[in-house]
């Protein structure tokens, strides 16, 4: 049996006790354990980051950029051999997980940057004889705690910032599927950053926890569900830390009757249904404005879902993949029944659904639902799966409402030809990141990405320039150089530059 351990500078930690079983989802079969830590891995990897940081720190920004640079190479050198270790261990398709992975290189293309992004601010003559200039320094040692969803691309949006930024970084990745973010950590220590400064450590809630209660830890990053995200919060700021963490999400695409449904559908049939609907910024809920358009897009939507083909992880012709565990299945189906029993018309029905020669494994089919209300738990809640729910609303106003009302804020499109109608949405939703005829309005990674109300907790936003400020701090420097006269004339006086 494979064992997936950590890495940590100067050996594992001590002894293991507790293993997780990693699983084949196109089989429904254990693959590969992972071994559990807990303090003690951890008090090793603090230690060992301790001793690296200060030098790193102050290593010039040029040379941890070229680190940065190399790693970019490597990752792409290895860009085969990481969406096979991807798919085999999350579900997704090898095209869904080579994207997973280059969302993640954007980010550290963006860190390549840091000698421009990481410069302070400069005033001469603040006051007589006096400048005043500013400096960002890192937090010291910042950690990560990572989903399953996205295994390559969020482990990088946040080590690339916090160590570009002379932080070191320890990263805690889902148990489910590990073998990637080790595989990372490792091409970063090829690419010449010291050891110490990106350790990689494996646990469940007692590592968190861990995290979370260290002293030495001074910023802590997370995404995951929304109440666990609360919890990480509250208990990382009791601590005295830096937190943010990104939660759960109910992304709505508002659909005007003027709005190009082929090409709605289209978006909707990757948005929706994409790396079976395990994204955070999936589109699992339409909004048709008018019961016409309702109607139409319906119409439109049977013969798309019928074309999807779901496949091993390994199909070239799939559009998605099996669901990342048995747990993880049932949770989803188990939404599918509840969206019925509240009386939800189910038009598709996923559930059932069985491969032929993986009949093993956690795949589920496309679900759509009709007639969903803003009343249904179904609705109010994440469901994480392929099920796509219609919400019809009656005009724009109610259009606008459903977003804005609705507990999560992470992201929302709107699909129309009309920009004083995008305008007016754009400014007016309540939600986080707002795309206009772009179904996953994810940013791009020089601007930065954050949702809002239960979608996210702190207010600094991950990558772009608010990951340079999240990962550093502010120091701000007042001084004067006196003349060398000594006849201690009012002249030569300090003033504090707001009098002067």
């Amino acid at each position: 049996m494979r064992i997936v351990d950590h890495v940590i500078s100067g050996g594992t930690g001590g002894t293991v006790s507790r293993t997780s079983p990693i699983f084949d989802p196109n089989a429904g079969d254990v693959q590969a354990e992972v071994n559990l830590g807990g303090q003690a891995q951890l008090d090793k990897a603090v230690d060992a980051a301790l001793a690296a940081q200060p030098a790193w720190a102050a290593t010039n920004p040029q040379k941890r950029a070229r680190v940065m640079f190399r790693f970019k190479e490597l990752v792409e050198a290895h860009m085969d051999e990481l969406a096979h270790l991807l798919s085999s261990e999350h579900g997704k398709v090898i095209a869904d997980a080579k994207g997973d992975v280059q969302r993640g290189l954007d980010v550290i293309e963006f860190c390549c940057g840091i000698p421009h992004a990481s410069k302070g601010e400069y005033t001469q003559g603040a006051g007589p004889g006096i400048d005043v200039y500013s400096m960002r320094q890192p937090l010291g040692i910042g950690a990560g705690i990572t989903p399953f969803n996205f295994p390559a691309m969020i482990p990088m949006w946040m080590f690339g910032p916090a160590i570009v930024t002379g932080n070191a970084f320890i990263l805690k990745p889902s148990e489910r599927d590990p073998s990637v973010p080790v595989r990372l950590t490792e091409l970063m220590l090829e690419a010449g950053l010291p050891e110490g400064i990106l350790q990689c450590l494996h646990g469940d809630k007692e590592m968190v926890d861990a995290i979370l209660d260290h002293p030495a830890i001074g910023g802590v990053s997370f995404v995951g569900s929304s109440d666990i995200a609360h919890y990480v919060y509250q208990r990382g700021v009791a601590a005295g830390k830096r937190v943010q963490a990104m939660g759960g999400a109910k992304n709505h695409g508002i659909v005007m009757p003027d709005a190009d449904l082929d090409q709605v559908v289209n978006d909707l049939s990757g948005a929706a249904f994409g790396s079976a609907g395990e994204r955070c910024m999936a589109l699992p809920v339409v909004v048709p404005v008018g019961e016409d358009t309702a109607d139409r897009l319906r119409e439109k939507l049977l013969p798309a879902i019928a074309a999807l083909r779901v496949g091993v992880s390994t199909d070239d012709e799939a559009h998605y993949g099996p669901v990342v565990n048995q747990a993880h299945k049932e949770r989803v189906e188990g939404w599918i029944q509840k969206g019925v029993d509240e009386g939800a018309e189910l038009v598709v029905d996923g559930r059932g659904f069985s491969l032929q020669g993986h009949e093993k494994g956690f795949f589920i089919g496309p679900s759509l639902f009709d007639h969903v209300t803003p009343d249904m738990e179904s609705y109010k809640e994440e469901i994480f799966g392929p099920v796509l729910q219609i919400v019809r609303a009656k005009n724009f106003e109610e259009a606008v409402a459903l977003p804005s009302q609705h507990q999560y804020g992470n992201g929302v499109a709107i699909f129309t030809r009309n920009g004083n109608a995008a305008r007016e949405f754009a400014a007016r939703v309540n939600v986080g990141m707002v795309g206009i005829n772009v179904p996953i309005p994810v940013p791009v990674a020089y601007h930065s990405f954050g949702g809002w109300k239960r979608s996210a907790f702190g207010d600094t936003n991950q990558h772009g320039m608010e990951g340079v400020k999240f990962w550093t701090k502010v120091k701000t420097i007042t001084q004067r150089w006196p003349d060398g006269s000594a006849d201690g004339s009012a002249e030569n006086a300090f003033v504090i530059p707001t009098m002067g």
